[in-house]
């Protein structure tokens, strides 16, 4: 629906504050998303945002609810995969599950369906079913070479969950292709090979001093930078 321009200036300086503000201060960006919802409730490009602002803070049940609505306006699939996340965040894995087994899945596009492939992990691994997960995860995106924006996420969630099954190794190795394919910083795949190798990182003050000082190793091999390894 179109709206009168004032009012679409004012609705569209609010969503601009909801983009710019969503990652660094959610609940800021949520309030903004709020004001936008009041001035035009019947714009779909509102409803999404408010669900997205609603699901950085957590309120899942808004969220979902935001998301439907705009789903109903715009009779697209695309938010499909973050609705079935937000009833993982209400404690209803099984709903997940199901939404991943739905007609929708396959109008998504490829990073959809990689997204959708995510959430179905995650809701195996909330019901415990850690090995379901891996193989939920284990796909043709997944052993492929090529990198999409949507590479390091995917290759971080299969290293967490053979982490979590035991299988170490196999983590490390995922981790560091994660890593590898994660240019943006996406992840905290460098962190988790750390933690995996058995790596410190310290970082003293001198006291009274404005500069880091050399932290002293724990063991005779200490790494270059204060990295120990233990």
């Amino acid at each position: 629906m179109s709206l009168p321009k004032t009012l679409a200036e004012d609705v569209a300086r609010n969503l601009v504050m909801v983009a710019r503000l969503i990652d660094e201060d959610p609940e800021q960006a949520y309030a903004y998303s709020r004001i936008a919802l009041r001035l035009a409730s019947r714009v779909a490009a509102v409803r999404e945002a408010a669900g997205f602002a609603a699901y950085a803070t957590q309120k899942y049940s808004e969220a979902l609810a935001e998301f439907r609505a705009a789903k109903r306006m715009t009779g697209s699939v695309e938010l499909w995969p973050v609705m079935a996340d937000c009833e993982r965040g209400l404690g209803r894995p099984e709903r997940a599950m199901a939404m991943a087994g739905e007609p929708e899945v396959q109008k998504l596009d490829k990073a959809g369906q990689v997204e959708m492939r995510l959430v179905a992990a995650g809701a195996r691994r909330d019901m415990g079913q850690i090995d379901a997960a891996i193989v939920t995860l284990q796909s043709s995106e997944l052993a492929s070479s090529a990198v999409h924006p949507w590479t390091p996420r995917l290759r971080y969630a299969y290293a967490d969950a053979l982490l979590a099954a035991g299988r170490e190794d196999e983590a490390r190795e995922w981790f560091a292709k994660a890593l590898e394919a994660d240019k943006d910083g996406a992840t905290d795949a460098s962190d988790r090979l750390a933690e995996l190798d058995g790596v410190e990182f310290v970082d003293v003050l001198g006291e009274g001093d404005d500069e880091p000082v050399e932290a002293e190793a724990d063991v005779d091999d200490a790494d270059e930078g204060g990295a120990t390894k233990a």
